[in-house]
């Protein structure tokens, strides 16, 4: 489907003819499909979706994992993805449960890091750890009342699975009890937490921080 403005820019790009032939439709009729927080620029395509990644494909691929505990926020996933890509994490891993699918909303947040990192969704994220565990990851969860802060240069020789909880609820019982370690990012007395997203960018920074 296409808007009638959203055609003229699309020919610009990719002259005609095309393989498949749109649909024109007013503005309206894009937005009520695809959700108001979509960025379609007139333009939308139904295809086949494609096939997730595997967690054994990106073991070898270099930087730290980032695992999500129980995130549901749309908008704090994709703006993690966004740091994620920023910062040189290897993919992304969600539950298959309790985690939003790729909608426009968490696309917009990403600002394309969606393509470009891969996103795992889990059954079973304890085990997953234990997965991780088994291939050399050392599995930290960032948990406010650790006793220790989190201090990337301790990690520099090691390859790093970061674990995040959800909003408000933080790492549940049996994620906490399955990490390597437990640490906690130095806040301002009277700051009791951050943003998960915005808990992410720090840690992630600190973690490649090198002495």
């Amino acid at each position: 489907m296409t808007t009638e403005e959203g055609a003229t820019t699309l020919a610009s790009r990719l002259p005609r003819p095309w393989s498949v032939t749109p649909e024109t439709v007013d503005r309206a009729r894009l937005d009520g499909l695809l959700g108001r927080d979509a960025v379609h620029q007139g333009v939308a395509l139904l295809a086949d979706l494609l096939s997730p990644p595997v967690l054994a494909t990106v073991l070898e691929r270099p930087g730290p994992i980032l695992v999500l505990d129980q995130v549901t926020d749309p908008r704090n996933i994709g703006a993690i993805l966004r740091s994620a890509a920023a910062f040189g994490v290897a993919a992304v891993i969600l539950q298959e449960r309790h985690a939003p699918e790729e909608t426009g909303s968490l696309a917009k947040a990403a600002s394309g890091a969606l393509e470009s990192l891969p996103l795992i969704r889990a059954v079973n994220l304890a085990r997953t750890l234990v997965v991780l565990k088994a291939a050399n990851y050392w599995v930290v969860g960032l948990d406010a009342e650790a006793p220790a802060n989190l201090h990337g240069p301790a990690f520099n020789e090691r390859k790093v699975a970061l674990v995040l909880g959800g909003e408000g609820a933080g790492l549940r019982r049996l994620t906490r009890e399955s990490c390597d370690e437990l640490a906690k990012l130095p806040m301002a007395a009277g700051a009791e937490s951050l943003n998960v997203s915005a808990a992410a960018a720090v840690a992630l920074y600190e973690l490649q921080r090198r002495p």
